[in-house]
């Protein structure tokens, strides 16, 4: 491998062949040859120190959040007797909260860096997590539910569009496609929500309840903070090219309410994403909605949910990365999204027909596995479209008009989809297929995107 280090490096091609036969010694003190064979072709998609810090971050945020959220709707129910109804709005007023508002810290992020947005969005989880975790009213609940959802809606749009940035920044530099960048973003994400849902589980089995949860949430989110507020840059290490590309500089100071907004919001294609993407979570909301419906009908308890949660999890950490690699060699993000919205609406055409099998369970399992493979094709493929759909200064605002309007889908589907839940089952869950299989029409409308099979695959293959 050492042998094609000097042919990599000799990319310094002005030099001609009398710079082999003149001194090597020549080449020597500009020390690039000496730095380049960290880019192997093996280890060229290695992701950067700030990329492994967004890394680590996703994991270290669904770690926190996750310890809490799966016994959030038992702790409303049975531990402070809500009725069922109102379990459900807190519910969906956390899921708006944080989903519907993260346009306005992806705005934040553009307009002051993410390094403050990111300190702020942690602050109020924190604060957040702590008020939860004494709340005993409904009005305190919601309170403090409403500044968990938006604490995310700080913090996920601005690690979520530097984590893109990055991704293409990587992509130019190596030649690595940026989905591979934004698959282990992924499945960093799944390992934190793989290993919350057991911190929490511990907790409640050591006795601690959920007022632990909470508390341990917020440790992990003081954590967070600690480290941010030493590790983060102070600006963004892509700024300089966004300003290069906007020679006036009015994503820093000219008035940024209007014409970013009128830019994304009228963009048709990057709209035609944002429905296609809201098809993906309005079924993936079926995962808190309709599974735990499918799950009691077929063992008589939820008790099984947790195991099938963890199984959705431990696919994508397990399989996100070498499927991603694989597909973004292979296809190109359009097919890719509209492929994992097909297997999504597979997953769900799957219930009816699958087996009851032992336990009961085949059927949710048959969910969670095509629902699960489906999010792992199209989640970097939707999020590396996003850079090629806006101007590099509105990637925040995209990235978080992308999960705000998917979210505000997600507040009318649960709505439409509960209703569906006393429909016969062959009814609900055809009816639940045909959501993603309308999103995988409209993927099918938007641009291709710019995939890794043509460009750059000396450098990634081993």
């Amino acid at each position: 491998m050492a042998s094609h280090e000097p042919a990599h490096t000799a990319a310094d091609e002005p030099a001609p062949a009398d710079a082999r036969a003149g001194t090597p010694a020549g080449e020597r003190p500009r020390h690039r040859p000496r730095h380049r064979p960290r880019l192997r072709p093996r280890l060229a998609s290695a992701p950067t120190p700030y990329l492994r810090l967004l890394t680590a971050t996703q994991f270290a945020f669904n770690i926190g959040f996750y310890a809490v959220l799966p016994y959030l709707a038992t702790h409303l129910g049975s531990g402070l007797g809500m009725a069922g109804w109102l379990v459900g709005l807190v519910l969906g007023l956390r899921t708006f909260s944080q989903q519907g508002l993260f346009v306005v810290g992806g705005a934040l992020t553009d307009r002051y860096g993410p390094r403050p947005v990111v300190l702020a969005g942690c602050t109020l989880r924190i604060a957040g997590f702590g008020w939860l975790a004494f709340a005993g009213s409904t009005a305190t609940v919601i309170a403090a539910v409403l500044l968990i959802g938006f604490a995310a809606a700080l913090f996920s749009p601005a690690v979520e569009s530097e984590a893109a940035r990055e991704a293409v920044r990587h992509e130019r530099d190596t030649g690595a496609p940026r989905a591979h960048v934004l698959a282990l973003f992924s499945a960093a994400g799944q390992a934190g929500a793989f290993i919350g849902p057991l911190l929490g589980s511990l907790l409640l089995l050591l006795g601690g309840g959920f007022r632990a949860a909470c508390l341990a949430g917020a440790a992990v989110f003081v954590g967070v903070l600690a480290g941010h507020a030493r590790l983060m840059p102070r600006a963004a290490p892509v700024s300089e090219p966004a300003d290069a590309r906007a020679p006036d500089a009015v994503t820093r100071t000219a008035p940024w309410a209007r014409s970013p907004w009128r830019a994304v919001f009228t963009n048709r294609a990057f709209l035609l994403l944002c429905l296609a993407y809201s098809s993906y979570l309005v079924a993936y909301n079926q995962l808190y909605l309709s599974l735990p419906v499918e799950v009691e009908r077929a063992t008589g308890s939820g008790a099984a949910l947790g195991w099938l949660f963890a199984l959705s999890s431990l696919l994508v950490v397990v399989a996100q990365v070498p499927l991603t690699r694989l597909s973004a060699r292979r296809i190109a993000p359009r097919t890719a999204l509209a492929t994992g919205l097909g297997t999504v609406a597979a997953g769900f055409a799957a219930v009816p027909l699958a087996p009851a099998g032992p336990g009961g369970l085949l059927p949710g399992a048959a969910l969670v596995v095509l629902l699960t493979l489906g999010q792992m094709l199209l989640v970097p493929a939707a999020r590396g479209l996003v850079p090629d759909l806006v101007e590099d200064r509105q990637l925040g605002l995209a990235t978080g008009a992308l999960s705000s309007l998917s979210g505000i889908a997600v507040l009318a589907g649960s709505a439409a989809t509960g209703a569906l839940l006393d429909a016969p089952a062959p009814v609900r869950w055809a009816a639940l297929a045909a959501v993603p299989l309308a999103g995988a029409a409209l993927a099918f409308t938007l641009p291709a995107g710019r995939g890794g099979k043509d460009r750059g695959t000396r450098a990634v293959a081993g």
